[in-house]
């Protein structure tokens, strides 16, 4: 596993913890300062920078991740791909790109921006609430996945009439229909019609 920000063990020269910060914005997505991750999603929630990611096999599937079980926030429920915030500074799209990798050990071979969707989600199970600013992006995967488990506890490819069983079926995280519903224009355009998105 990558030893990034998002998955060392924090130290500073002193030997106390550096905290994970996130990147505050306004309602139109321009930085405003910055917080400290769980800080952030303490109710009412701090409104700041996000992304999701939503990649595609070549058969028109989309890749879905459940959390790992040891997750702080929404463990062991279905998602999107790929979902976190970038570090203060870094492009949403270098972002998606690198906690990608991170958590599934593969780059998309093709990343493409899929627009952006304020929500407000509370998660009724860990009491955090997702105030987000959410940067999408849809592409594909061709790569073998090497998920790391400390992140992710399964996969897998389904159609979108498959989705519509799971998600009866099976818990899914709290901001999944609000982010695969604004991006569903580009997965159509890189889908296809007949992938039924």
């Amino acid at each position: 596993m990558p030893i990034t920000p998002a998955t060392a063990t924090h130290s500073s020269s002193n030997g106390t913890a550096e905290a994970i910060l996130l990147e505050l914005v306004d309602e139109k997505g321009v930085t405003i300062g910055t917080a400290e991750k769980l800080a952030a999603h303490q109710p009412p929630g701090q409104l700041h920078r996000a992304f999701s990611v939503f990649l595609f096999d070549e058969q028109g599937r989309l890749l879905l991740q459940q959390r790992a079980l040891g997750k702080y926030h929404s463990p062991g429920v279905w998602s999107n791909t790929c979902c976190g915030h970038p570090y203060p500074g870094e492009a949403p799209f270098a972002a998606a790109a690198r906690r990608t990798f991170e958590e599934l050990g593969v780059s998309p071979s093709l990343l493409a921006e899929a627009g952006t969707v304020r929500y407000n989600h509370p998660d009724p199970a860990s009491g955090l609430v997702e105030q987000e600013y959410n940067h999408l992006f849809v592409g594909l995967v061709q790569a073998r996945l090497a998920a790391d488990p400390e992140e992710v506890e399964a996969t897998a490819f389904v159609t979108a009439a498959e989705l519509a069983e799971r998600h009866v079926r099976d818990p899914f995280s709290a901001w999944f229909m609000t982010v695969l519903d604004a991006a569903r224009p580009a997965i159509r355009e890189l889908t296809g019609p007949s992938a039924g998105w």
